[in-house]
């Protein structure tokens, strides 16, 4: 789009979609891959519907991978800095509903930083969007595999492999989440080997695409009911 079909858009719909992601090791898989599932299901999702959907934004919260070379973490008050100009921008265009679609899980401090800016902008609304792990998406995951971890099967899609690199093979034992948490990131490092939770490495593209159809018919039903 250019800015005049922005503001031809505005005129009748005041509703946009915001993908967020970040950039960190993920195994085998892309370092990009939270920021192209993020960015692909909310085009997926609005082509029907004719809703902008901006570009992504591709860094986010990671500090626990920074001992992976290639991830990239912003801190948290740049995160929410960031987050709240794109929010403010967006506004003064003239959207009033705005969609974040997330496809990072260090990402969470998103939700309460949208209910902040709404208690500033109680004109607008925002809605946060974990498309993994909305009710659906992750109904189909846990049916197909309840061991599915960063990193495993469940974002190996065709589209976050590497032509040239193998992401697996067979399982990993899941990983103590817990204890993972308390580690700083050399220690993350030492603990994952090789970035993966747990669980398969890849499974079947058949599954997979069921998965993905489900995450986008539910985050397009998300706009469709707003």
């Amino acid at each position: 789009m250019d800015w005049r079909m922005v503001e031809d858009w505005i005129r009748r719909d005041d509703r946009c979609v915001l993908p967020i992601g970040s950039t960190e090791q993920h195994a085998g898989l892309s370092l990009a891959t939270d920021a192209i599932l993020a960015e692909r299901v909310a085009v997926e999702a609005t082509e029907p519907l004719g809703v902008p959907v901006f570009p992504v934004l591709s860094y986010g919260l990671t500090a626990y991978f920074t001992s992976f070379p290639g991830t990239v973490t912003l801190r948290v008050a740049t995160f929410a800095a960031l987050l709240r100009d794109v929010l403010d921008s967006l506004k003064l265009t003239g959207f009033r509903r705005v969609l974040i679609v997330n496809g990072h899980g260090g990402n969470q401090p998103a939700l309460p930083l949208a209910q902040e800016w709404m208690m500033d902008n109680p004109d607008a609304r925002v809605r946060v969007h974990d498309w993994w792990r909305a009710p659906q998406t992750s109904a189909v995951v846990r049916r197909i595999d309840p061991i599915a971890g960063h990193a495993s099967w469940m974002e190996n899609f065709a589209w976050t492999r590497l032509p040239d690199r193998q992401s697996g093979e067979g399982a990993k034992p899941a990983v103590d989440i817990d204890r993972l948490r308390a580690l700083p990131p050399f220690e993350v490092r030492l603990m994952l080997d090789d970035g993966n939770f747990g669980g398969r490495y890849q499974r079947d593209d058949a599954e997979m695409m069921e998965i993905w159809d489900v995450a986008v018919q539910e985050t397009r039903a998300l706009l469709e009911d707003w």
